[in-house]
C-alpha cells in the first residue's frame, strides 16, 4: 500500500507581495535613473535605425520675410535669463528663430537628473520695432543659445559659448572676441555628392550648482546619413576647455568622415598681401598645426586660394591639431573694431587614440571676411560601418596669448616677395621667395657662434633654387629664406623646411602650399 505524504500548504501571498513590491521599486529606481549621455545615445541609435525624416517647419510667414536689421532688432531680455533669479554662475539666453535661422531646435533643463522642456514664451523677447503677432505662434522652439559667465570681470557675465546653427558652436577663453568656429561632424566636405551638415536638434542642459565651474551639456545630432550622442562639458577659464564626448551612427556610408571640424577665416596675410587694403592681415586663423604621434610637429600657413585647394597629413596617431591664430599683435592688422588679434586659437587634443587617419585642411577663395573658407578636421582610415557607433572624445582648448606650441622652435611669421632686385638681374617669373622666422626655447639656447641651417625640400612641382639661415639681430629670433621654382605655375606646390644644427632639429616643420595662378 502507498504511503501518502502529506505537506502543508504553503500560503505564497506575502512571497507574492515581496516580489511584486521588489519588482515596483525596481521600476520606480529606473524611471527615477538620472538623464544622461547614455539616454541620447540610445535616441541616436533609434534614430539610426529608421529612414531620415525631414523636419517640417511651419514658421510663421512674418518671420521668415524679416530682413537682417528686422531680424537683429529681435534681442532676449537679460533679465530673463535662465537661472539668473537664482545667482547662479552660469546663465542661459535664447536665439529667436526668423530670417535664416528657420529650423528649430528643443532644449530641455536638467534638474536633480530629470528634463523639463523649455518652452518658447513671448515675453522673453524684446521685438524692438517689429510690427509682429506673438501671441499667435504658440511654442516656436528657438534658434540656439548661448551660455553667460563671469569670464573676464566677477561684476559681469560675458558670452562664454553660442550653439547656433547646424551643429556649430563658438566659444572664448579671458580676453578673447569670437573667431572661427567648432561643429559636431563634418561629412563629405571633401569627395562625395556634396557637402552634407547634420544639426544638433534637440539639447539638454544639466542646471549648475551654485558653486559650479562647469556646465554639462548633451546634444541630440541627426542629419540624412548619420545620427550622434554628444556631452560638452564646458571649463571657462584664460583658455576656456570644451571636454567632447561623442558617440556617431551613421545612417548610409560616406566618402569623407570628418571628426572635430574646426571651420574658420582666411583673407589675407603677411604671406598673401592685400593691395587695396589698409589692415595689413585680416584672418581669424594664420596656420594649421598638427602634432603627429611620432613625434613630429608641423605647421602650415593659410592661404586664400584661386579655387578650391584641398591637402592632407596622414599619420598612425594623432596627438592633436589645430587652427591656430599665433599673431596676436595689433598693429598688425589694425582692425580696432574687429581686432583680430583676440581671435582664439583651437587645439584639438584626442582622449584616448584615434587610431591612424589624416588631418585634411580644405581652404576656399574668399573675396572678403564675412564667408569661412577654411576648414580642417580629422577623417578615421576606416569610416564606421552603418549601424555601427563610432565613439571617440577630445578636448577643445580656446587658447589666447598662452597657446599649444612645439617643445622646441616654431615659426612666428611667415613672408612672400622679394627684396631690391637689380635692374640687370632677370628672375624666373614663376621664382617664389619665403622669409620665415623662427623662435623658440632650442633656438635661444644656442651659443653665439652656433652653425644652423636650414632643411628644404620640395614637392614634385617646385625646385628649391636657394636657403638661407642667420640669426636676426634685431629680434633675436632665427630668420631662413627659401627660393623656389614652380615648374608648372597652374598647379600648386608644396615646401617643407625645418632649421637644424648637426644632427638635432631646432623648430618644427614648415610645410607651405605655393596656390597655383
Amino acid at each position: 500500500m502507498p504511503i501518502a505524504l502529506s505537506f502543508p500548504r504553503l500560503n505564497l501571498t506575502p512571497i507574492r507581495q515581496l516580489a511584486t513590491g521588489f519588482a515596483l521599486v525596481l521600476v520606480s529606481l529606473h524611471a527615477q535613473a538620472d538623464f544622461g549621455f547614455d539616454d541620447v545615445a540610445e535616441r541616436a541609435r533609434q534614430l539610426a535605425a529608421r529612414p531620415h525624416v525631414a523636419a517640417t517647419v511651419a514658421l510663421p510667414a512674418e518671420l521668415k520675410g524679416l530682413d537682417y536689421d528686422q531680424y537683429r532688432d529681435i534681442r532676449f531680455k537679460p533679465e530673463r535669463a535662465l537661472w539668473r533669479k537664482e545667482a547662479l554662475p552660469f546663465e542661459l539666453m535664447f536665439f529667436h528663430l526668423g530670417k535664416f535661422q528657420t529650423q528649430p531646435v528643443a532644449i530641455n533643463e536638467v534638474v536633480a537628473g530629470q528634463a523639463r522642456h523649455i518652452a518658447f514664451d513671448r515675453q522673453n523677447f524684446d521685438y524692438g520695432r517689429n510690427k509682429l503677432s506673438p501671441g499667435s505662434w504658440g511654442d516656436l522652439g528657438f534658434a540656439g543659445f548661448r551660455v553667460h559667465y563671469a569670464l573676464n570681470n566677477p561684476a559681469y557675465k560675458d558670452e562664454l559659448v553660442v550653439f547656433l546653427g547646424a551643429s556649430y558652436f563658438r566659444a572664448l577663453g579671458k580676453g578673447q572676441h569670437y573667431g572661427l568656429s567648432a561643429r559636431g561632424l563634418g561629412i563629405d566636405t571633401v569627395g562625395g555628392s556634396g557637402e552634407e551638415f547634420p544639426r544638433f536638434t534637440e539639447f539638454w542642459i544639466e542646471r549648475p550648482a551654485p558653486q559650479a565651474t562647469t556646465l554639462v551639456i548633451h546634444a541630440l545630432l541627426d542629419s540624412p546619413r548619420s545620427t550622434g550622442a554628444y556631452r560638452f562639458t564646458l571649463r571657462p577659464g584664460d583658455a576656456t576647455v570644451v571636454d567632447v564626448q561623442a558617440r556617431v551612427f551613421l545612417r548610409a556610408g560616406v566618402s569623407t568622415l570628418g571628426l572635430a571640424p574646426l571651420t574658420s577665416m582666411f583673407q589675407h596675410g603677411e604671406n598673401q598681401p592685400r593691395v587695396n587694403d589698409f589692415r595689413p592681415e585680416v584672418h581669424d586663423s594664420d596656420g594649421l598645426m598638427v602634432a603627429t604621434g611620432e613625434g613630429e610637429w608641423l605647421w602650415r600657413p593659410l592661404v586664400n586660394p584661386k579655387q578650391m585647394l584641398v591637402t592632407s597629413f596622414a599619420m598612425r596617431e594623432l596627438k592633436g591639431f589645430g587652427l591656430m591664430q599665433r599673431d596676436r599683435v595689433h598693429a598688425n592688422y589694425e582692425d580696432t573694431e574687429a581686432r583680430y588679434e583676440q581671435r582664439p586659437s583651437a587645439w584639438v587634443e584626442p582622449v584616448g587614440s584615434w587610431g591612424p587617419g589624416r588631418v585634411e585642411l580644405m581652404q576656399l577663395p574668399t573675396p572678403d571676411e564675412t564667408d569661412d573658407n577654411i576648414v580642417a578636421y580629422w577623417v578615421p582610415e576606416r569610416a564606421p560601418t552603418p549601424g555601427q557607433p563610432i565613439n571617440f572624445a577630445y578636448r577643445l582648448h580656446l587658447q589666447g596669448d598662452q597657446q599649444q606650441r612645439p617643445p622646441t622652435g616654431w615659426a612666428v611669421q611667415t613672408r612672400r616677395g622679394h627684396g631690391f632686385v637689380a635692374r640687370e638681374q632677370v628672375r624666373d617669373p614663376n621664382e617664389v621667395q619665403y622669409v620665415v622666422d623662427f623662435d623658440g626655447p632650442a633656438l635661444r639656447a644656442l651659443p653665439a657662434d652656433a652653425v644652423v641651417k636650414a632643411v628644404v625640400t620640395a614637392g614634385t612641382n617646385a625646385r628649391v633654387v636657394e636657403r638661407n639661415a642667420y640669426r636676426n639681430a634685431v629680434t633675436g629670433t632665427w630668420r631662413m629664406t627659401v627660393r623656389a621654382t614652380r615648374l608648372q605655375p597652374a598647379l600648386p606646390a608644396e615646401l617643407r623646411a625645418f632649421l637644424q644644427t648637426g644632427d638635432h632639429a631646432l623648430t618644427e616643420t614648415w610645410t607651405t602650399i605655393i596656390p597655383s595662378e
